[in-house]
């Protein structure tokens, strides 16, 4: 009876250790993100002094980080186009979706667009890459670094012109899409991938002190990005300019959490079967991607177009605090193992 025992126990033990090895790695992770958002809750992180931390993540420490995976991944890595196809198709669905289920009497257009762009648009560039790349390794950047390229380009322009369709003529969708799109075209993310995607394909190398100080700041991205977003998270609920009942707000996290990553497995699976150049491995950095928490500087975009400020912050705010949950159970059913 002993030794018939001995397999379950067996198999728990098994079980712990590997949801152990995951939460080695997420649990640093929000740790530090806590950590930013008691650092400026307590005011030992000026209030003043988070548009300058945001700016460094965003202009030097994660620009570096990005060139530095993009100079080491395959370019078809990079701009897989199978997976843009499936990330794109579920993050469109997911806008249209999300849009038809929030728009009320209290949630007008405007505000039901920015609640999908929270609800399609997942924390990949402050938190993604470093986290799935330290569950999953260096492979796992150029899926990632897809879905950043399509976020940025495509959903988030077409949820700001979706908010601004109610707008006049001068002011309407087109306008505030051309708009939206010199906003991606300003931001260095791309920038510092498509670099990263020309020294893959040429080869080139950064010369010694170049190649030290961009080392440098891309070792800084992950900590320092993380513990940005636990400030920014603070400062957003600080802006927010309504009370939000909790019907409006927690159903978008919860599709956020759950619906997204399932449509995205779905769709990609969907896209195996059919057999489109698409691995398992690569469809499983596609789901965890998408089972991230909501962008935290969306709240600034909404605070930008006037949109309900707090109903956002609350809706990131929400998808963070369970996605610890979430997020680590998904890696734990996929099988991860921290590498």
């Amino acid at each position: 009876m002993a030794v018939a025992a001995a397999g379950p126990r067996c198999g728990v033990e098994i079980l712990r250790a590997a949801m152990q090895s995951i939460l080695s790695v997420t649990v640093p992770f929000f740790a530090l993100v806590l950590c930013g958002y008691l650092a400026a809750r307590q005011h030992v992180l000026p209030e003043s002094a988070i548009p300058g931390l945001n700016a460094y993540v965003l202009y030097f420490a994660l620009p570096c980080m990005l060139f530095r995976f993009g100079a080491g991944t395959p370019i078809f890595d990079l701009l897989n186009p199978v997976v843009l196809a499936v990330y794109l198709a579920a993050a469109l669905l997911i806008v249209f979706f999300t849009i038809a289920v929030t728009l009320s009497d209290r949630v007008h257009l405007k505000d039901a667009a920015f609640g999908a762009l929270v609800a399609a648009f997942p924390n990949t560039g402050f938190m993604g890459v470093p986290l799935l790349v330290a569950l999953l390794g260096n492979a796992a950047a150029g899926p990632v670094i897809c879905t950043i390229l399509a976020d940025l380009f495509i959903t988030s322009s077409l949820c700001i012109a979706l908010a601004q369709a109610h707008a006049a003529a001068g002011q309407g969708p087109r306008a505030a899409a051309v708009r939206a799109l010199r906003g991606a075209l300003s931001n260095p993310l791309p920038w510092s991938i498509a670099l990263g995607a020309v020294f893959s394909v040429t080869k080139l190398t950064l010369p010694g002190p170049a190649d030290t100080v961009v080392r440098m700041l891309a070792d800084s991205a992950s900590p320092v990005a993380l513990f940005t977003i636990g400030a920014v998270l603070w400062r957003a609920g600080q802006h927010a300019h309504t009370r939000t009942p909790v019907a409006d707000y927690l159903p978008v996290a919860l599709i956020k959490l759950f619906v997204h990553p399932l449509l995205v497995f779905g769709l990609g699976a969907g896209a195996l079967v059919l057999g489109a150049p698409l691995s398992k491995f690569q469809l499983v950095v596609l789901t965890l991607a998408a089972a991230l928490p909501s962008a935290s500087n969306v709240s600034l975009l909404a605070e930008r177009y006037a949109a309900d400020n707090g109903r956002v912050a609350r809706i990131i705010m929400s998808s963070t605090v369970l996605a610890f949950v979430s997020f680590s159970a998904l890696a734990w059913l996929f099988g991860v193992r921290p590498v």
